[in-house]
């Protein structure tokens, strides 16, 4: 449906440009580049638009597709919209140059100086140029979360400076009725989104439920959970598997949130998290003391039991990847015997709530596997020693093409285990994974 919405929204806009004249402008060169620089601009705009839209949180466009499906979008449609407004303003730099006789230079300088709204668009393009530099994947490994997350924020601004520009100087956007409207509504219904759900719902969220840190206990090496109290938490719309977006009112950096997911079934009084210190804000979660305040953005996440379709299930975790996977094997029913957890970790002492895993595994029959060792082959998601990563799949599961598989870990080592469950049989809408951390 999103693409469907999608694709009528930049028919819409096309058809607005046919009918401003765009298509009559095609017969004379210069106004032809001019015209068609015009609908790049428009498209990119349209599509600017829908990239703010897929990642508003809306929770049923969030709870139809997911984040990690969301986001691939939003990354396409990024890259496709800023590749549009280079081309808009290179487009309309050369026409407006060939049509005035003056040098491309020259008549840039003039739309900068001159052109109502225009050093508001270069601004906004100069935001969204450092948005789409710090998402390219190179760039990107070498950000912290903090940094690469604060940085991403100036796409909203790229987007307000982009607005003046349109309005004083988009022909476009005033020559009919019809296309005053629709820029409108869009631009409306992309603000209204994101003040409720990015700023209005999370406020409500917070101060109806009023966490607070009750305990941070170390569970690993580098790794502790964070149990939180709070009120109403039993009308709070959360199941085991999400995550949240947490804000911890403990000093500098509070305004920058942090994807992590529950690490425990949510209780009428308490919820709890567990943290492995990487970046700058995890490093200080396990300093927070009790009483500390917290935020909520949230819940998010489709890693749920409502993903659920056969009877046995196989549970793959890497690392803190643990956390959302040992919610579910607590909530989630099944016979002994009918689950299985294949926890890929360093060493023992890497190993997260590993008695609470055995007390499942005594309570409830879950059959669990520690695979243990440094890392393998680069492309493997299995430590060094091991076989086939396929291979050695079905041999710790048997019967693993008639299981739901549930993968949680890095992205690369998750790509690994859905090749390895694929070559093993399993079907891919019985294997589910969420990206939600950085």
């Amino acid at each position: 449906m999103i693409a469907s919405v999608g694709a009528v929204s930049v028919l819409i806009v096309a058809a607005l440009w046919v009918r401003g004249g765009g298509v009559q402008d095609l017969r004379g060169w210069m106004a032809g580049v001019t015209s068609i620089g015009r609908l790049t601009g428009l498209v990119a705009a349209d599509l600017l638009l829908i990239q703010v839209l897929l990642m508003a949180r809306v929770p049923w466009i969030e709870g139809t597709y997911g984040q990690d499906r969301l986001a691939r979008w939003h990354r396409v449609v990024g890259f496709v919209s800023f590749d549009l407004l280079l081309a808009h303003i290179v487009l309309i730099t050369v026409g407006y140059a060939a049509t005035d006789g003056a040098s491309v230079t020259g008549e840039a300088w003039s739309l900068v100086t001159t052109y109502p709204g225009v050093l508001l668009a270069v601004a906004g393009a100069a935001a969204l140029t450092m948005v789409v530099l710090t998402s390219l994947r190179a760039v990107r490994r070498r950000l912290r979360y903090e940094s690469w997350h604060l940085l991403h924020l100036y796409a909203y601004l790229g987007v307000g400076l982009a607005l003046p520009h349109q309005i004083w100087t988009g022909a476009d956007f005033t020559s009919s009725r019809a296309a005053t409207l629709y820029w409108w509504t869009a631009y409306a219904a992309c603000a209204g989104t994101v003040v409720a759900f990015r700023l209005g719902l999370p406020t409500w969220r917070t101060l109806r439920h009023r966490l607070t840190v009750a305990a941070v206990v170390p569970e690993a090496p580098g790794v502790h959970s964070i149990y939180m109290r709070g009120h109403h938490l039993d009308e709070l719309p959360v199941r085991a598997g999400q995550f949240f977006q947490w804000r911890f009112l403990s000093g500098p950096g509070w305004s920058r949130g942090h994807p992590y997911s529950l690490s425990a079934v949510p209780r009428e009084d308490m919820l709890r998290i567990t943290v492995r210190s990487r970046g700058e804000g995890s490093e200080k979660v396990s300093e927070l003391r009790p009483g500390t305040r917290v935020l909520i953005e949230g819940p998010y996440g489709r890693l749920t039991a409502a993903r659920r379709t056969a009877p046995r299930l196989t549970m793959i975790a890497s690392g803190i990847g643990i956390t959302p996977l040992r919610t579910l094997l607590e909530e989630l029913p099944y016979a002994p015997g009918n689950a299985t957890l294949l926890y890929r970790a360093r060493s023992a002492e890497d190993l997260v709530f590993r008695q609470e895993l055995e007390r499942l595994a005594a309570v409830r029959g879950l059959r669990v596997e520690y695979l243990l060792g440094s890392r393998g082959r680069e492309d493997s998601w299995l430590p060094a020693g091991f076989g086939d990563d396929a291979k050695t799949l079905g041999d710790l599961v048997p019967d693993v093409a008639q299981h739901d598989v549930f993968v949680c870990g890095p992205d690369e080592w998750m790509q690994s285990v859905v090749r390895a469950a694929r070559q093993a049989g399993v079907p891919a809408e019985r294997i589910h994974l969420e990206r939600f951390t950085w």
